[in-house]
């Protein structure tokens, strides 16, 4: 069986855990120009890449995408965070893979100590990722989500 966690984003992570193997990936992104009139330059879902990690995996029991926050105020990180979700669903129905939404509490509850806020939230995520995969670490940036919301999925066993 294999658990893939999905950490919603141009920044996140996808981490795969198998019966005896893991996996930590950045989520693939490219940098180009703005859709929009205005010159600016926004990272979208490298779908091409994304699609290569995804396509020769078997056994995928459930794939956990975590559902991106909306914040009305944070229109930007919003718009950006929405592209992302749309482009990994592209490419997950594709392939016609399993797939649920996961919401970040939902993981974290059972990955993380309680009580944490903020930035605390990031680094627990950091140093326990670091204990449980230490395989990963040099490959870990702000978080590891990834690959948590993995393990909680084979913890649990949770598709729902």
């Amino acid at each position: 069986m294999i658990y893939i966690g999905i950490d919603n984003g141009v920044t996140g992570s996808i981490g795969i855990i198998g019966d005896r193997t893991s996996e930590f990936y950045h989520t693939p992104v490219k940098n180009e120009l703005s859709y929009t009139k205005a010159k600016k330059w926004i990272d979208r879902i490298d779908s091409i890449m994304l699609k290569k990690m995804l396509k020769d995996l078997i056994d995928v029991k459930i794939i956990a995408l975590e559902r991106p926050m909306v914040d009305p105020r944070k229109f930007a990180a919003t718009q950006s965070a929405m592209r992302a979700l749309e482009a990994t669903l592209v490419i997950i129905e594709d392939l016609k893979l399993p797939y649920r939404y996961i919401d970040s509490k939902e993981w974290q509850r059972e990955m993380l100590p309680s009580g944490l806020k903020g930035p605390e939230l990031k680094k627990a995520s950091l140093d326990i990722g670091k204990r449980l995969f230490p395989q990963h670490a040099a490959f870990f940036k702000a978080d590891a989500d990834g690959i948590l919301i993995a393990e909680y999925l084979r913890r649990t066993d949770a598709p729902q």
